[in-house]
């Protein structure tokens, strides 16, 4: 049997089926929302069972959470690292920011973005910017950057 945490993966055709694409018998990045989304994180959850602990509350911290992932961009961005966490957390201090510590390159998977918030729509839409602008220095709506970009409502 399995002790700990038990990840599926699952994916939706274009018909609206299901289909299983992975069981990882271990914490996966498609669970990395519930370190800031759920009361008991799948981390956290995984050391209890293993330990023969009692098992947390899988409930949510709030009624939308959305993680989006951040991949490395085909041109590397010319802002550094730290300068595009500093003006993410500028713009929006509820973003949660995970980065893996990993040399950037086109389409690799170099960190996170957790956003939580009361509705779906503005949640996933923040989630989406930050990962997209992490990965490339840029905002998608032109949001400006140090004076340059344009001004958005």
């Amino acid at each position: 049997g399995v002790v700990g945490v038990l990840a599926v993966e699952l994916f939706e055709t274009p018909g609206g089926r299901l289909v299983v694409n992975e069981l990882a018998m271990r914490p996966h990045n498609s669970g990395h929302w519930s370190i800031e989304g759920a009361v008991t994180s799948q981390f956290e959850q995984h050391l209890r069972a293993v330990l023969d602990y009692p098992l947390g509350s899988t409930a949510p911290r709030a009624p939308a959470c959305v993680m989006a992932n951040v991949l490395g961009a085909g041109t590397p961005p010319v802002m550094g690292t730290d300068e595009r966490v500093h003006h993410l957390m500028a713009r929006y201090p509820q973003a949660k920011v995970h980065l893996y510590a990993k040399p950037e390159r086109p389409g690799r998977k170099i960190g996170h973005v957790t956003v939580c918030g009361e509705a779906p729509v503005p949640v996933r839409e923040v989630a989406v910017a930050s990962a997209a602008f992490l990965a490339t220095g840029t905002w998608p709506d032109g949001y400006p950057v140090h004076g340059r970009g344009r001004e958005t409502a």
